[in-house]
């Protein structure tokens, strides 16, 4: 099985195009390094850099692992932000019910500040009348509805 820090070993050396230069981006030294290299090389039964003086260069099977592993890596780093996000942020779907003056006025800033404040957050919004809105709230079709009533024609309570 591969492993992931010497995976983003290997990634680093790929970006940054050497091991001295991926020790400083990982924090660790130039021997642990190599020495994570040398156990991937192990793992995977290739090598994957070949030493040319100071230097290293990735092979044809470097890079071939690089493509996966940049995707193995992105896809462990969204997981652990969905995971951080639902520990204290707001994620997921909201779907929103309003009247069509709140929708067309007061909705679009709300809109773009939630996004700005919870990227993880997908809103839906529905234009309707106050009346459809509570109804779509009482059958689970919305989370939220934005509504209002007039003093001379109260909205009934659902």
């Amino acid at each position: 099985m591969l492993d992931l820090d010497r995976l983003r070993a290997l990634t680093t050396i790929a970006r940054y195009g050497s091991v001295s230069a991926a020790a400083d981006v990982l924090g660790i030294t130039t021997s642990a390094v190599s020495q994570q290299i040398t156990k991937l090389e192990r793992e995977t039964s290739a090598q994957l850099l070949e030493r040319n003086g100071r230097g290293v260069q990735l092979t044809d099977a470097a890079h071939v692992l690089v493509q996966h592993a940049d995707r193995i890596l992105e896809l462990i780093t969204a997981a652990e932000a969905d995971l951080e996000a639902q520990r204290g942020g707001v994620v997921g779907p909201l779907r929103v019910a309003a009247f069509p003056t709140a929708a067309r006025g007061l909705m679009p800033q709300v809109l773009v500040d939630a996004a700005e404040r919870h990227p993880r957050l997908t809103v839906t919004l529905t234009e309707c009348d106050p009346m459809a809105s509570q109804t779509l709230v009482l059958r689970g079709e919305c989370d939220l509805a934005v509504v209002q009533d007039w003093e001379g024609s109260p909205l009934p309570p659902p």
